[in-house]
């Protein structure tokens, strides 16, 4: 009866004890569950690249070299296009000027045609000057070969005088004061190119052009010339010869440097400047020839005004 007794009143006070935590749990505070954080996934960080500025070369159309690249607009920046040649190469050869602008004269850019110069080749003993073009407004590109073999060229210069017919003029292998140089002509857009025969000149080249499919001119001296160094092709460069510029006696040592002939009306006309290290007249004033007989002799006109 004890025992039982005994069982009863530990049930009991179990039972209490039981009650008892049911009720402290429910009393106590909240339980704080620490928040795992939650996986980061770290986007990736693309600086925006600056917007083209474009470097005009008429009123529509220009070229940027920023970032790394040759682009071009045709619509002074609003939509911009790739040009598919390597920047560097349109440097390469012997140049050390200002590679954020391509070299003056290396490029043709007009919604007609668009040409770019370049030159190719690690050795500068032997290097190559090619083309990349297009006649499309840069849908589609082609690339020509101008010359295989050319030694680390200097001046380069590209003109079309129409949708076929156009002239490129290198130099190169410059030692001192002397250098060859050539003409290269195309007759189907800039496709294939043939050299024209040697002027046989050494001098540092200056300036040059074509006015026709026939007649073209080479312009020499670029150190402390002393007189025009022109010279002349009437038949499409297999032949060439001086042309005589007949310089006043008042303006010897003055009119120096013969720059690109044009025609004008009947004749051709042609502007020579001071060179380098002219004075006369603040150094800006050129003298102006006329030529009657397509380029072989020059005589003097008058003098031009800079803004003339």
């Amino acid at each position: 009866m004890i025992v039982k007794t005994f069982i009863l009143g530990a049930a009991a006070v179990m039972m209490a004890g039981v009650m008892v935590s049911v009720l402290l749990y429910h009393n106590l505070p909240p339980r704080h569950t620490p928040k795992i954080p939650e996986a980061r996934v770290e986007e990736p960080q693309n600086t925006p690249l600056e917007p083209l500025q474009a470097i005009l070369v008429n009123e529509k159309t220009g070229y940027s070299l920023q970032n790394g690249e040759l682009n071009i607009t045709y619509d002074n920046g609003v939509s911009w296009g790739t040009v598919p040649v390597e920047k560097d190469l349109l440097f390469a050869g012997e140049y050390q000027g200002n590679k954020q602008e391509l070299i003056k004269n290396s490029f043709v850019l007009t919604e007609q045609q668009t040409a770019f110069l370049y030159v190719d080749g690690e050795d500068w003993v032997n290097q190559s000057v090619h083309l990349v073009f297009t006649e499309d407004m840069g849908r589609t590109w082609q690339h020509a070969t101008v010359s295989e073999a050319y030694s680390a060229p200097r001046f380069r210069k590209i003109e079309f005088l129409d949708e076929n017919f156009g002239y490129a003029i290198v130099s190169g292998g410059r030692t001192m004061s002397s250098e060859g140089s050539d003409a290269f002509l195309t007759f189907d857009g800039g496709k294939t190119w043939e050299a024209a025969a040697n002027s046989g000149t050494t001098r540092l080249i200056y300036d040059g052009g074509f006015v026709d499919e026939k007649t073209g001119f080479l312009s020499y001296g670029t150190i402390n010339p002393q007189e025009p160094d022109l010279h002349v092709t009437q038949d499409g460069g297999e032949t060439w010869q001086k042309a005589a510029v007949n310089i006043p006696h008042r303006y010897n040592l003055v009119f120096v440097s013969a720059e690109v002939p044009f025609k004008e009306g009947t004749h051709l006309a042609m502007l020579v400047n001071q060179g380098p290290n002219g004075d006369f007249q603040g150094g800006n004033i050129k003298g102006k020839f006329v030529s009657e007989d397509n380029g072989r002799t020059w005589e003097f006109s008058r003098g031009v005004e800079p803004n003339e």
